[in-house]
């Protein structure tokens, strides 16, 4: 079996490096190919265009930027005539309709399709320790389930195509939103001049705690957002799909909606490329420590 991998960024880059640590035959395509030398080095076959790369794979793993980057690569007049009889892999973050009417013109192309979104950033993907999460038929998830364990020990079976985007949408939306919560609070707490170590203290000990706060504290309170495991402007990103489909829902999305904002603020400040944890310097600009 060959697996064609297309998109070697932040992500794709260490989760491809997992499938040639487990020597798989992989043939790796990336718009930029200068970010596929740490692939080629290892001797992973490198295709000069994405049409290579599907043509010699009999399974196809896309971590692209968006579903319209995923359209105009793979669903082409001149591209979508060679994906019958392939699998596609899905695992980037979009909509669950944008999911499932990709899914839809693949089938029509005679392909299959699955989607596997992952919840976790750089250091996961490089240990293997994401949680891939899965919406297909049990038959799909039964075929391709040790390959998705190369990313992830334990692949959730979600449901069928779009119940696995929404479910990652949902815990991108609590990124957002809890980062933001967060920064507000410290922000606060470090111009009230109240003794920052005494209120994480007392965060940690309560019901209030997440992780995330932790991860994201020493980020913060150094301004410091370079080498981002997850750029602000992937952030708002998500955060713009989750909007568009909760608001089809019906759903109240004004909490969200001031978490865009925040975000917008921190990429026109300069920090699109930036760890996201920057929205702290939208929250609290130029804030004494």
């Amino acid at each position: 079996m060959q697996v064609g991998f297309i998109g070697t960024g932040l992500m794709g880059l260490p989760m491809a490096q997992k499938l040639v640590e487990a020597e798989i035959d992989l043939i790796a395509y990336n718009r930029t190919l200068e970010k596929l030398e740490p692939l080629q080095k290892a001797g992973v076959r490198i295709a000069q265009q994405p049409l290579e790369a599907i043509i010699g794979s009999d399974c196809i793993i896309l971590m692209l930027t968006n579903a319209s980057a995923i359209r105009s690569l793979l669903l082409s007049e001149d591209i979508k005539q060679h994906l019958a009889e392939k699998t596609v892999i899905q695992m980037s973050t979009i909509a669950p309709t944008e999911s499932i009417a990709i899914a839809k013109d693949i089938i029509a192309a005679g392909g299959e399709y699955l989607e596997a979104p992952v919840l976790g950033s750089i250091p996961e993907a490089q240990s293997g320790k994401l949680i891939v999460m899965v919406g297909s038929t049990e038959a799909q998830f039964e075929r391709w389930q040790a390959l998705l364990q190369n990313f992830g020990a334990k692949p959730l079976l979600i449901g069928e195509v779009g119940a696995a985007s929404a479910i990652k949408l949902a815990l991108n939306q609590l990124i957002a939103s809890l980062s933001t919560a967060f920064a507000l609070s410290l922000g606060f707490v470090e111009r009230q001049g109240a003794d920052v170590d005494i209120f994480m203290q007392i965060l940690r000990q309560s019901a209030l705690y997440a992780p995330t706060f932790d991860k994201k504290l020493q980020r913060m309170r150094d301004r410091n957002y370079s080498n981002p495991n997850f750029p602000t402007k992937h952030l708002l990103k998500d955060t713009e799909l989750f909007i568009n489909e909760a608001q089809g829902e019906g759903m109240n999305i004004s909490s969200i909606e001031g978490v865009k904002k925040i975000l917008e603020i921190a990429i026109t400040s300069g920090f699109a490329d930036a760890d996201y944890s920057s929205l702290f310097s939208a929250i609290a600009p130029d804030c004494e420590v």
